[in-house]
Formats: structure tokens, sequence, C-alpha cells
């Protein structure tokens, strides 16, 4: 299947693990977008949000797959849930691949961080983590693998409508404690106060 993919990671603390999936030779260099040198995105963030904005945009047009690459620190990085919720909102497979127990260049592995992916949700409610698949590079032996994960990614995202939107998690949280709240609820007793009125 072809495809072009994005590779969404936090850069400071990730490079050089992200850098080793990318060198993996299992994936046409042509076909990976998302990397940048560290004087280029020092540029590029210089410039504000909408510059980065801009530049993730650019990225992400034209490729249909998303590597989501889960170091320590991942999850709390507001341009990589940036670029998820632009992925899957364009129709892109995600991925989620950890990327932790790859050793650095000092030799030393990271500590397992939380799935970004658990931060979303389609708008009935459905986690984004129970839809897309997250693998373990170093435990699901990456190097054989990453073709056959975001050709299955594609096929996922294939199965819901391309207006099938995720939002992040806590909108969706919102949107329900909203809807509770119109929706007149009362309490029941032994909670309601008529009832204690009523026991005086």
């Amino acid at each position: 299947m072809a495809r072009k993919t994005f590779f969404s990671f936090f850069y400071v603390r990730d490079a050089w693990r992200a850098a080793q999936v990318r060198n993996c030779n299992m994936l046409p260099s042509e076909d990976q977008v998302g990397f940048i040198d560290a004087v280029e995105w020092e540029s590029i963030q210089r410039q504000g949000d909408d510059a980065i904005k801009h530049w993730i945009n650019g990225q992400l047009d034209g490729t249909s797959a998303t590597a989501l690459l889960v170091g320590a620190e991942t999850d709390g990085r507001a341009w990589v849930l940036y670029e998820i919720l632009e992925s899957w909102n364009r129709g892109n497979g995600i991925v989620g691949i950890r990327i932790h127990n790859i050793k650095d260049q000092n030799g030393a592995t990271d500590t397992a961080g939380r799935n970004p992916l658990d931060q979303f949700k389609l708008q009935d409610g459905t986690l984004l983590s129970s839809i897309c698949k997250t693998y373990d590079w170093v435990l699901d032996d990456g190097r054989k693998n990453p073709g056959a994960w975001l050709d299955e990614a594609c096929q996922i995202r294939a199965e819901y409508d391309k207006c099938s939107k995720v939002v992040y998690a806590s909108e969706v949280t919102s949107r329900v404690k909203a809807a509770s709240a119109s929706a007149g609820f009362t309490p029941r007793a032994p909670w309601c106060s008529d009832r204690a009125d009523r026991q005086r």
C-alpha cells in the first residue's frame, strides 16, 4: 500500500530515539515527513504558534499515516497533541510506537510515558486509544514491522467515516456534564433537600 507517513514525537527528549526508528531502512525516506533539525525547529518556534501550526499543517499535507512515537513525556506536549488531532481529522491512520526502550547514545533506556491517544475521543465518547493500536519498538520487533503497522493503521482509519472527528477527551466530558445539567438532573433520595425536610 502506497503511503506517506508523518512522524510525531517530542523533539527535545526523543530526537535520538526517533532517528533510530527513521533509520531502520524499512520505510522509504521520501515518504517520511515531520523530521526537522534543531536549527530549523528553533527558527520556526521563534516565529510563534501560527508559524508552528503552519509548518505542521504543511508537513501533514498529502500524508495518509501518522507514526506517533511515544516517549516518557510525549503525552504532555501540546504540539504532539495538535498533530494527533489534525492527523485523525484529516483521515490519517495513526499508530502509536513506544520508543522508551530504545537505547540512547549513552546506552540508556527511558521511562514509559502515558499514551497521548488516551486524551482523545470520538464524538460518541470512544477513546482513540481503543481504536488506534500501540506497539513497543523493542518488544514488538519494530525493525521488521513498521510498514505493516502503518498499513494496519490506515485500514483501521478507513473503517471510520471521513467525517468521524476526534476532540480532546476533556471536551467530551464537559459536554456530557453540560447536557446532564441542562436536562434538569435532580439527585435522588437521600440526597435531595425535600427528603431532609420531610424527615425533620
